[in-house]
């Protein structure tokens, strides 16, 4: 059974909650001197008011890192496919762009959580990924 662990005894970057190009869509702007927490251009365990969502860590143009989405499943996030519900997230929370959340680090490199400024969360750590059969997953969905 995985363990459980509260936002105050994991590490947190402050990042920033943008708007997506000319959309009204929100994206999370990491800061630069936080970039090796985080492995860009793959997809991590984020987890979003409680619930599990996947995410690609993705580099900008101006070569910052960003979360410009939260999706259902892992291939989800890799085809930037489905509901995005970082929208329903950031509308539920009130949140204006420009605002600092806050990136909850609880894994590195596999699991996240967002959260908006003044809260707590209480995390599940997921369990290690078994590398063999992640190579395989991950060898099957190159070969479509």
């Amino acid at each position: 059974m995985p363990d459980s662990v509260s936002s105050d005894a994991v590490d947190s970057v402050r990042a920033t909650l943008a708007r997506a190009g000319r959309t009204d869509r929100p994206k999370v702007t990491l800061p630069d001197d936080a970039r090796e927490r985080f492995p860009t251009e793959e997809v991590v365990r984020l987890d979003l008011g409680g619930k599990t969502r996947h995410v690609r860590i993705e580099r900008a143009l101006d070569d910052t890192l960003e979360l410009r989405g939260a999706y259902a499943n892992a291939r989800q996030a890799r085809e930037g496919d489905g509901e995005n519900h970082l929208v329903a997230w950031a509308d539920a929370k009130g949140l204006d762009f420009g605002r600092t959340v806050h990136v909850d680090i609880v894994d590195e490199g596999t699991a996240y959580g967002l959260r908006a400024p003044g809260e707590r969360a209480v995390y599940t750590v997921p369990d290690a990924p078994n590398d063999s059969l992640a190579d395989i997953a991950k060898q099957t969905e190159e070969n479509r």
